[in-house]
């Protein structure tokens, strides 16, 4: 895959800076070099926290903000495909999956300027008792203050414009830590926000090694809120180190579908086989769990094998290719170390399990013991495991049988099934004949258990990052 290497400073307070160190960035597909970024250290996030501190002496009113966002989303459409090809390229994501995050990407920052038109507080019922009577009462919402965010490699542009859009909305200034392994998206987003007209210090950016610049956004204590997507382990520490601070966290998933016999199989067969192996299933809600009702499950999977292995495994810069490679090499090798103890322990593979080249193909596991790690853990590849089941209260049973509960799926066209499963499933949402990785960025995204502890999408993250101030008038 041919790139152009591209070289990126760091933006603190407005300006963009070099520290006289870089690191590589590279493509996951080929290990051609894609670029080099500057690489920040405790320094220079505490030089970004203190130009962070500066903005928010003057805040910018919200048409201002809006207006700001406004620009970022036409400024972003303009350069939509220049977006996609600089995700592809760190991140290894098929180009026409990464053109779909670019887009979707414009659609965050319009839904933030929605938002922060309509910032408002609640009218407080003051002469509901005695007390209150003869007194006038209302809520502001105010910003929380600077906000810290820490942003995976899998969606290296639209996860860092869910992280910063909302907290301009709010009015809060960030400072940014992106995935070391795709940090070049961000600072293409970066690079639209000043050209939009955002004031110095409202963003800033620092890439480098996550325990140096994590250490000081969680000591020091002018970052008010920490916005943390990635492993389950790094963000619950985070949390543990911070407790004074707001801490949100969007965690990982082993997420499941259940499969009813009323279902249109042929439709779930299409939905499920793009849905689990898309981006060589590197989504916090990629499908990883299928079950199937029993007298259906030969039918499904007559349907659906052939479409897994239609799939296009290949050059991710290619318009055609559906399943490029994982973001390392020891990514590709723990997932094929997966697959081998779920085959030590009597499963089968009914595809895939092998290398095209140096990438894995898409690859479809039966037989495989619930306490396996391919069915209680999250795999992060392309991978997916398959189980029959008899009644609907064992296949929540079983899809309820992880830590996790970030999204769960359920096809069937029985109402009374559907309303019950999204009762009984312990996740934080539920999709009915829509495969579990469906996302609109104004929804409100978020899990339970293991998956977190917050809710995503502008609306629901401005919540997060805005203070309830109480004003009370006597009349």
């Amino acid at each position: 895959m041919a790139t152009t290497a591209m070289e990126r400073k760091l933006l603190i307070g407005g300006e963009w800076v070099e520290t006289g160190e870089w690191f590589d960035v590279s493509s996951p597909y080929d290990g051609s070099p894609v670029g080099r970024v500057a690489r920040a250290g405790g320094a220079e996030t505490r030089r970004a926290l203190d130009a962070a501190e500066n903005a928010m002496r003057e805040p910018m009113p919200a048409y201002e903000r809006a207006a700001i966002l406004d620009r970022v989303a036409a400024l972003l459409a303009e350069r939509a495909d220049e977006a996609a090809r600089t995700i592809s390229a760190e991140a290894g994501k098929p180009l026409k999956a990464a053109r779909v995050e670019a887009a979707r990407a414009v659609s965050t920052y319009t839904m933030s300027a929605v938002e922060a038109r309509k910032l408002v507080g609640d009218a407080v019922p003051m002469d509901a008792s005695q007390a209150g009577a003869g007194k006038l009462a209302l809520t502001l919402r105010v910003p929380i203050g600077i906000v810290g965010a820490i942003s995976p490699f899998n969606f290296p542009l639209n996860l860092v414009a869910h992280k910063i859009a909302p907290a301009l909305a709010a009015g809060c200034a960030v400072v940014l830590k992106p995935a070391s392994q795709t940090p070049l998206s961000a600072l293409l987003l970066a690079e639209l926000e000043t050209e939009a007209g955002l004031p110095p210090g409202w963003l800033n950016i620092v890439c480098g090694p996550a325990a140096e610049i994590g250490d000081v956004l969680v000591e020091d204590e002018r970052v008010k809120l920490i916005t943390f997507t990635g492993s389950g382990p790094v963000g619950w520490k985070l949390r543990e180190r911070a407790p004074r601070k707001r801490v949100n966290l969007e965690l990982g998933n082993a997420t499941p579908v259940i499969v009813a016999s009323d279902a249109d199989l042929d439709d779930v067969a299409i939905r499920l086989a793009a849905n689990a192996f898309s981006f060589a299933g590197q989504s916090c809600i990629s499908v990883q769990r299928i079950y199937v009702e029993r007298d259906s499950y030969d039918a499904f999977l007559e349907r659906f094998l052939p479409r897994v292995e239609a799939l296009r495994v290949g050059d991710p810069a290619e318009e055609d290719t559906d399943v490029g490679p994982l973001i390392a090499t020891s990514e590709r090798d723990r997932v094929l170390s997966w697959i081998e103890d779920a085959r030590a322990r009597g499963a089968s593979v009914l595809t895939g399990g092998t290398l095209d080249g140096e990438l894995l193909r898409p690859t479809v596991i039966a037989d495989v013991p619930a306490d396996a790690k391919v069915s209680c853990d999250e795999v992060f590849g392309p991978l997916c495991v398959v189980t029959p089941y008899d009644t609907l209260d064992e296949a929540i049973a079983l899809a309820n049988g992880t830590r996790f509960g970030l999204q769960a799926g359920v096809f069937t066209n029985n109402v009374r099934s559907a309303l019950h499963a999204a009762r009984e499933l312990e996740f934080g949402g539920v999709t009915v004949n829509e495969a579990p990785t469906f996302r609109a960025d104004q929804m409100p995204y978020g899990g339970v258990k293991d998956s977190g502890n917050t809710r995503e999408g502008p609306a629901y993250a401005i919540r997060e990052m805005t203070e309830e101030r109480l004003v009370v008038l006597q009349l």
